[in-house]
């Protein structure tokens, strides 16, 4: 099997250790009780919750990360160093979609490995998929958060971009990916696609027609499945995107088959600079790929929904922009 490897980590970053007690999840599967959180609720009301059993660590940015169960959301940004524009309250509105979807007896969460998967490789005991529903039959996007492949940055930029399109009508998956290895984050896509068009019709979702969306990190494995798809990744073959949103990363390489692409980027950006999606988008271009580029004044790296900034609404935009690949699949 042909591999293609990328090393993105970021030099010397470790995860916190934020406390000598861990907390541990449990097997079970989720209740119909438990109340929704807010700002001042902890990390430990989340890990505690019911309707969240068995998968809420995976929640949490780092794998194996040591986590002070009494932290409050509104030190969230604590957690994740990538990011920026970080707002507690998207972090807790998000969640408790996830919370109240569950207790309304929708599954939110699903295993793509099984368990002899995860015995044979125990990394990926820390995968899954996040599901946010919106309507029935209508195609899914799958978010791919960022975090230097060193942390999973789902709380900032998966879960509440997720809500977004969710709440635009159309399906969104928010995976949880293996941290450490850039390969290993783009097989657990391929695989995670694989699962969603397996089980399209239990899902509820359309086979075809996805997008795939990808802050920083999440950018790089988006493009990759885009440009080379699932196979070359050690899982079967899938469709290929319709579109393909990403959000300031530094990856440069394409194809001229690539799907149709999205971009975002702050100008103020000095992990993934402007300049370097610029010639991205331009390439693609040359290439006689569809883009949309935009550069926002004055923001940083990882900023997620862009609330409060000139980018706000970007995730709204991107949207429309899947849309119109989607009715063109539709035609063809």
């Amino acid at each position: 099997m042909k591999k293609l490897f990328w090393i993105f980590s970021l030099a010397g970053l470790t995860p916190f250790a934020l406390a000598a007690h861990e907390t541990q999840e449990t097997a079970s599967a989720g209740t119909q009780t438990g109340p929704l959180l807010s700002v001042q609720s902890t990390l430990g009301d989340l890990l505690r919750h019911p309707a969240l059993a068995g998968f809420a660590l995976r929640m949490l940015p780092w794998d194996g990360g040591r986590y002070e169960p009494d932290m409050k959301w509104q030190d969230a940004a604590s957690l994740m160093p990538y990011h920026s524009n970080i707002y507690p309250q998207e972090i807790v509105s998000s969640i408790n979609r996830l919370i109240a979807d569950a207790q309304n007896g929708q599954t939110v969460f699903y295993d793509f490995y099984t368990d002899a998967q995860k015995r044979r490789e125990p990394a990926k005991k820390h995968t899954g998929l996040f599901f946010f529903r919106g309507k029935e039959g209508a195609p899914f996007a799958v978010v791919c958060p960022g975090g230097g492949f060193a942390y999973v940055g789902a709380l900032h930029e998966g879960f509440p971009v997720a809500q977004k399109i969710s709440e635009s009508g159309f399906n969104a998956f928010v995976i949880k990916y293996r941290a450490g290895s850039g390969q290993w984050a783009v097989e657990d896509l391929a695989a995670a696609l694989s699962y969603i068009e397996k089980h399209a019709a239990e899902l509820g979702v359309a086979a075809r027609g996805y997008s795939l969306w990808g802050g920083s990190a999440g950018a790089r494995m988006a493009a990759a499945v885009g440009s080379y798809g699932t196979a070359v990744f050690g899982a079967d073959e899938v469709s290929k995107p319709a579109a393909v949103i990403m959000a300031y990363t530094g990856q440069s390489s394409f194809t001229p088959q690539d799907p149709p692409t999205f971009i975002a980027v702050g100008d103020r950006d000095y992990i993934a600079p402007a300049s370097v999606m610029a010639r991205r988008a331009e390439g693609l271009r040359r290439a006689g790929v569809p883009v949309e580029f935009h550069e926002y004044k004055g923001l940083r790296h990882g900023f997620g929904l862009g609330t409060g900034t000139v980018a706000e609404g970007w995730v709204k935009q991107a949207v429309e922009f899947w849309k119109k690949f989607i009715k063109q699949e539709k035609k063809a």
